[in-house]
């Protein structure tokens, strides 16, 4: 009978422990949280890139502003996105060290900062340091983590959730649009920029709404908080063992001599915590900064240099020279479209309803569409990704020879929705290098694309000059375009033993 009942207390015990050791799913992954996190990551892409993309509004006021060619002013808009993208790498290296929540909430000071200094600007290279490059890596230190938080919070819902929050880039290109226009018209270009600075700020509230996301240690913790209650034994405290509850009587010398002993004792150790609790508490921060500064280096510089580099996954490759090849593709439309309309004798009906509307438009409903299609559990986000952008590839290389208004605006409108892809763009990528590494990974690739949308444009202009047609420019990066596509469908050659065990595509695929 003794057996068997110790037997008995023994169960609850076993039972709690394995209940311990079942790790916990976080109940904010794919719900409750994660959905803040979509709306500040929303926000981010709002205030960021609508931003960005509103910036030839006070183009037009720098030029009458300062005099200076369009090439060198234009640099001041370029050097802000580039700025942007380009710095993904390094932003990598902040986010292993600080998290994503500092790392943004620097960021949005940044560039803030950048928009209030520009306004003070005496020349158009004083802009180039403070709102290109300033506000730029402010907005890269922002932009990053906006996208890598939305990849932590959601498994299920991944591409559906990064295609709504990537919709605040075409939301933001219309009211940012409006909203610039407006302040350059009732207050100048310069108290504009330090209203835009002020409205900015508010991308530090934006990160801190990134909350970081604990797997396992705060809900193991709270199991053990539960279940402690169920076999700790309670000890005996000072006061149950002092001899006036255990005898009963004291005299009041003996309680007396007990008490200042006591007093004494208590002062002694008073006067050596307030000696040491300044430098333990120094050194204990100093300690926690450097472990963490030193974990954070060592993990960004193993993802580029060590022997599990990124650069070691061949598909990976193949993705960072698709990034540097197409997305000029996609930028020289916005760029070069209004003049094409004009030597088509079509200014009266862009007027109207300008094309570059068009493409924004339809890009938002293409990304959600894309996104919610790339969840779906019959569907490849690999297959639908390259398919938009084979899609994409074709119209940049047939728009020049549409010569007619509703010709340009089909072909415009395939290209919005085909470049919702770029909501595909994180998942892909963390199917290829798992989470852990998405936030360099992803760096490397935006970095690609910086440095795309600096030269594309250019290079374009210079096809122009060679030519005296914007045809071939299109042409030129189209097939650009089709040959970053041709590296993607490498995948299946490229994908070594190690890619085997670890599916560069979907798993749904």
């Amino acid at each position: 009978m003794c057996n068997s009942k110790a037997a008995m207390a023994k169960e609850p015990d076993v039972s709690l422990k394995n209940k311990e050791e079942i790790p916990r799913r976080n109940p904010n992954i794919d719900s409750g949280w994660a959905w803040m996190v979509v709306l500040s990551s929303f926000l981010v892409h709002l205030l960021v890139m609508g931003s960005q993309m509103a910036l030839g509004i006070l183009n037009m006021e720098w030029l009458e502003e300062f005099n200076q060619s369009r090439g060198l002013t234009a640099w001041v808009s370029s050097l802000n996105m580039g700025i942007t993208l380009i710095v993904g790498p390094f932003i990598g290296l902040f986010i292993n060290t600080c998290g994503c929540r500092k790392t943004a909430m620097i960021g949005g000071f940044l560039t803030s900062l950048g928009w209030v200094l520009s306004a003070y600007a005496t020349n158009v290279h004083f802009l180039f340091f403070t709102f290109g490059v300033t506000a730029g890596i402010g907005s890269g230190m922002v932009y990053l983590p906006a996208v890598v938080m939305v990849g932590q919070y959601f498994q299920k819902h991944r591409a559906l959730a990064q295609g709504l929050s990537t919709t605040g880039t075409g939301f933001g290109t219309f009211l940012m649009t409006v909203l610039l226009k407006y302040l350059c018209a009732e207050f100048g270009w310069r108290s504009a920029m330090i209203i835009q600075g002020a409205i900015t700020l508010n991308l530090c509230v934006c990160g801190a709404l990134m909350r970081p996301l604990d797997h396992e240690e705060k809900y193991s913790r709270d199991c053990k908080e539960k279940t402690s209650g169920h076999r700790d034994i309670k000890a005996p405290s000072l006061l149950e063992n002092d001899p006036v509850k255990a005898n009963g009587v004291l005299h009041e010398e003996e309680s007396g001599e007990k008490v200042d002993t006591l007093w004494n004792k208590e002062d002694i150790r008073d006067d050596i915590f307030i000696k040491d609790v300044g430098r333990l508490r120094m050194l204990k921060t100093l300690t926690r900064i450097t472990i963490t500064v030193r974990s954070g280096f060592w993990a960004w510089h193993s993802s580029y240099f060590g022997t599990a580099s990124l650069f070691t996954n061949k598909v990976f490759v193949a993705f960072v020279l698709w990034a540097l090849l197409a997305y000029c593709s996609f930028v020289i439309p916005f760029i070069h479209l209004p003049e094409i309309v004009g030597l088509y004798g079509l200014t009266e009906y862009n007027n109207n309803f300008p094309l570059t509307s068009i493409i924004a438009i339809v890009h938002i409903f293409g990304k959600v569409f894309l996104g919610f299609l790339g969840d779906l559990p019959c569907v490849s986000a690999w297959n639908v990704f390259i398919a938009s952008n084979f899609t994409l590839g074709i119209c940049i290389l047939i728009l020049p020879l549409m010569h007619a208004y509703a010709s340009l605006a089909i072909v415009c409108a395939l290209i919005g929705f085909s470049s919702g892809y770029f909501s595909l763009m994180p998942v892909v990528t963390e199917d290829l290098v798992g989470i852990k590494q998405l936030a360099n990974a992803y760096g490397i690739i935006i970095c690609a694309n910086g440095v795309s949308a600096l030269l594309g444009p250019p290079f374009a202009g210079w096809i122009y000059d060679l030519t005296q047609k914007y045809d071939y420019s299109f042409y030129v990066c189209g097939l650009l375009y089709m040959l970053g596509i041709v590296c993607l469908l490498l995948e299946p050659c490229l994908r070594s033993n190690k890619n085997l065990e670890t599916p560069t595509a979907n798993p749904k695929a």
